[in-house]
């Protein structure tokens, strides 16, 4: 076997299902998620566990480090997260995070006090004369992000000040010895000038990982796995629905089984304008996989009229492609496999992180809507993956960047970019609407630093003038967004000529629409989708 640039991959039974590398603990932190990614960037591999099973998954893992994550508790309340001692009993480096750091020098006979002295946002913090591995690099000064009410006021034995901020005397500490180092900052929030740096010095320098965490090693493992889980005769039904995720998870899907992957595209009434035909298109006659269309518009739309509970619409239409999935999959003699694109945020944002404390933001439909009586296995390939290691995964299997760089589309369609009633009438005017703003935004060449750009219908109408008459009619929103990842996400500005252009194509072309609004709020505390 080969790999896309003709080179020998590497032998599937020398692919190990869990390579070496770090455990994250959560501790409650919406961050969690964030820290993964940006280890992931520093080139290692790493898994998120709670504390109440962090220390089993240590045990179980081929561990080089570990990192304690930060938290809204503080260590001496009763709801403290019950994190075993027995992690610092592992002889691996550990890294605590804001509150994970408090935990550590508790745990280790420091002291951690509530001062009522609180330090949040930006904050310049000064580095010691020899301030070791954890902050090489990072000059004498540097800017960080701080969110804390408590803070370590003693350290435990054996432990120095290594970083210090005016408010915040141990804002960063370390016990070369031992290789355990805390920071009370937050480096893997962007805010953080050299929080990658930092993190980097201790994937590399500290843990001594290699950082090999790459797209080739990432796909040729998924593949391995795949393969295994599968079997030599077991048939996998995986839906596409056209974007990134579901086309690279197919590739991987194909790649490990061949022609007994069957793609199966649901045309579900929530799509977006020329939608089937590109699917179709594109899968079907130049990548080339077994695929099948099947019309469900009117199931769905059915389903969900009077429907207006943004949970409720993810929870029936995860139950109709459900069964549609496995209506299909009676045609093959031995699908046992259902496939699916889920990425990690979907997995983060749908439960508590493996079970931990996580909050619950919204349910994904491949993963909120999946009934208890599913009776196929899943395939999801990239459940443990960023968006952007998908794309870097699509491009090393080959796909073509059309493909690649398609703005994220969301499983449950336009349901969720109407808020309210969804009906055919409604459907049609969003669709119309959300046409004009990608057509105008792309042919401006304004998407290129874009991570989404949609129109979103309201529940509202408002009074409008037209022709001198006077008009009541729906009004809609521009979403226009700024990410690298999808987990934290900022509004973006376009040119004002491009957004008068928008608004007045879609006032004068789509009949039911008076008003176009534009959303200014970042993520968070919003979400990109509005439902």
């Amino acid at each position: 076997m080969t790999t896309t640039d003709g080179a020998p991959a590497q032998d599937f039974m020398a692919i190990p299902d869990r390579p070496r590398g770090l455990l994250i603990v959560d501790l409650g932190t919406q961050y969690a998620q964030l820290i993964a990614r940006r280890l992931r960037e520093a080139g290692t591999w790493c898994e998120i566990f709670p504390a109440s099973k962090a220390l089993a998954a240590a045990e179980e893992m081929d561990l080089a480090g570990i990192v304690l994550s930060g938290g809204p508790a503080s260590v001496y309340a009763d709801d403290a997260p019950d994190v075993p001692e027995g992690l610092l009993e592992m002889g691996v480096p550990v890294l605590g995070i804001c509150y994970g750091m408090q935990w550590m020098s508790r745990t280790l006979g420091g002291t951690v006090e509530g001062t009522g002295q609180r330090e949040f946002g930006h904050t310049e913090i000064r580095m010691g004369e020899h301030a070791g591995k954890l902050l090489a690099g990072l000059g004498s000064e540097t800017v960080v992000w701080m969110s804390h009410g408590d803070k370590v006021t003693a350290l435990p034995a054996g432990f120095r000040t290594v970083a210090s901020s005016e408010t915040c005397v141990h804002a960063a500490i370390a016990n070369d010895e031992k290789g355990f180092y805390g920071v009370q900052f937050h480096p893997e929030v962007s805010h953080s000038v050299r929080g990658q740096e930092l993190l980097a010095n201790f994937v590399l320098d500290v843990c001594g990982l290699p950082g090999d965490w790459k797209a080739d090693s990432i796909a040729e493992r998924e593949i391995a796995k795949v393969k295994e889980l599968v079997g030599e005769t077991g048939e996998v039904v995986l839906g596409l629905s056209g974007g990134v995720d579901s086309a690279v998870a197919a590739v991987i899907v194909h790649r490990a089984i061949g022609d007994r992957l069957h793609c199966i595209f649901v045309d579900n009434g929530l799509l977006r304008k020329g939608e089937r035909e590109l699917v179709e298109h594109a899968f079907r006659d130049h990548v080339g996989l077994d695929l099948t269309t099947v019309d469900a518009a009117d199931r769905f739309v059915s389903k969900l009229a009077g429907v207006t509970d943004p949970e409720r619409k993810r929870k029936i239409i995860g139950h109709e492609f459900v069964e549609i999935f496995r209506e299909e999959a009676k045609r093959f003699k031995d699908a046992r496999f259902l496939g699916q694109g889920t990425l990690y945020p979907d997995v983060i944002e749908s439960v508590a992180a493996h079970g931990g404390n996580t909050a619950v933001i919204k349910s994904h439909h491949n993963v909120g809507g999946l009934p208890e009586d599913l009776e196929m296995e899943l395939v999801e390939p990239l459940r443990e993956l960023f968006k952007d290691e998908v794309r870097q995964v699509g491009r090393y299997l080959g796909l073509d960047e059309r493909i690649l760089m398609r703005q994220p589309f969301p499983g449950p369609g336009l349901a969720v970019r109407i808020a309210g009633d969804i009906t055919p009438e409604r459907l049609d005017l969003l669709r119309e609407a959300d046409a004009i703003t990608t057509a105008e935004i792309e042919s401006a060449g304004a998407h290129a630093n874009l991570w989404q750009y949609f129109a979103v219908l309201l529940p509202v109408k408002s009074v409008g003038v037209m022709g001198d008459a006077r008009t009541y009619e729906s009004a809609c929103a521009l979403r226009i967004v700024e990410s690298l990842d999808g987990m934290t996400a900022d509004w973006g500005y376009l040119d004002r000529d491009l957004l008068r252009r928008i608004s007045n194509r879609i006032i004068n072309e789509v009949r039911g629409i008076n008003r176009v609004v534009l959303d200014v709020s970042s993520k968070p505390p919003s979400t990109i989708e509005w439902e």
